[in-house]
């Protein structure tokens, strides 16, 4: 038996022999894996089965619709005929339906950046809007006043719309207060003017929104460090510069969130325009996408134009949300990692 020359005898020797077959040795590819039973139980439940619910319910609607709106379906007929994109030309070309667009789009930006200011402007005065000196805090009794701004959000909305329709009207309870000041309105019918009525409209959205996404704001604000804040105020950082330079940044995302949910629900709209106006206001002054699908559904029977505006509103809302989320990251850029 020979002995090799390496110091330290045949054990140093067979180490080495495996250290250099290990360093020969093909390193294993990325992203390969052994399709073990628990690997492939894992991609179906938590992979394939989510993808499946998003096809069958999500996808598959939406390009069955978009069939439906390439047709002249009435709704109640076994029989339609394909028109191709006829209904779509004949919406583009309708006064009526570009007028309710118009709307939506107008909701669309004030909704949203009416309520998130307003939210934002309340909830930095319950955490931040406290004393000036010593520590960071809120006005006194903040509890109550959250649970006062969040009461409007648990009514349900067509009940919101039947209530302030009723203090629209000409002898309603806006005119008679506006009366008790010295103010005469001379019965002014506030939806019933195109001068005022989408705006009496917003103000009840935004009435309806700003408590709850005041309390979202509140949440994200108190996920911020104290000492951040601690430190703005040692540095002279007054109120408003805070909330712009340190909150703002700081619940970027919450914002965003918050912009994309109001802009989709100002894109609807619809349980709050046929409870505050059914008729669509003077000059259609009112009148959504939405209302203008119902109407045309249900009281013309074109079940294929309709469905051709829900079509469109869905890519509007989709469209939508994309804009808003390229301008965030425009306005933001890019977070650590390349999140936005």
């Amino acid at each position: 038996m020979s002995y090799s020359t390496v110091s330290g005898g045949p054990g140093l020797e067979t180490a080495a022999v495996t250290a250099a077959g290990a360093g020969r040795r093909k390193p294993a590819r990325f992203g390969r894996r052994q399709l073990t039973f628990d690997y492939v139980s894992f991609l179906l439940v938590f992979l394939g089965l989510p993808l499946a619910i998003f096809l069958i319910f999500v996808i598959s609607p939406f390009l069955q619709a978009l069939y439906y709106g390439m047709t002249n379906w009435t709704g109640f007929s076994d029989t339609m005929d394909f028109v191709g994109i006829a209904n779509f030309v004949h919406l583009f070309n309708d006064p009526t339906f570009l007028r309710a667009m118009l709307n939506n789009v107008v909701l669309a930006i004030f909704v949203p950046l009416i309520t998130i200011v307003i939210a934002m402007i309340f909830a930095s005065m319950i955490t931040v809007g406290g004393p000036s000196q010593g520590q960071v805090r809120g006005l006194k009794g903040s509890s109550f006043y959250r649970v006062i701004s969040f009461f409007p959000y648990v009514i349900p909305a067509i009940v919101i719309a039947i209530l302030w329709n009723m203090i629209y009207t000409p002898n309603g309870l806006l005119n008679g207060i506006l009366g008790v000041f010295g103010i005469d309105t001379n019965q002014f019918a506030w939806l019933g003017d195109e001068r005022t009525a989408m705006g009496a409209t917003i103000f009840v959205i935004v009435w309806s929104m700003v408590g709850f996404y005041m309390i979202l704001f509140i949440a994200a604000i108190k996920g911020i460090p104290a000492e951040t804040l601690e430190a703005a105020r040692i540095d002279g950082a007054g109120r408003f510069r805070t909330v712009i330079s340190i909150l703002l940044p700081q619940i970027r995302d919450n914002v965003q969130t918050a912009y994309i949910y109001l802009g989709i629900m100002a894109l609807d709209a619809f349980v709050y325009m046929i409870g505050l106006n059914s008729t669509g206001g003077p000059g259609n002054s009112t009148l959504v996408m939405s209302q203008y699908l119902f109407r045309t559904a249900f009281e013309k029977g074109q079940f294929g134009l309709a469905t051709a505006m829900g079509v469109v509103l869905a890519v509007v809302t989709l469209l939508f949300a994309a804009l808003v989320i390229g301008v965030f990251r425009l306005i933001g850029g890019k977070d650590e990692g390349g999140r936005a």
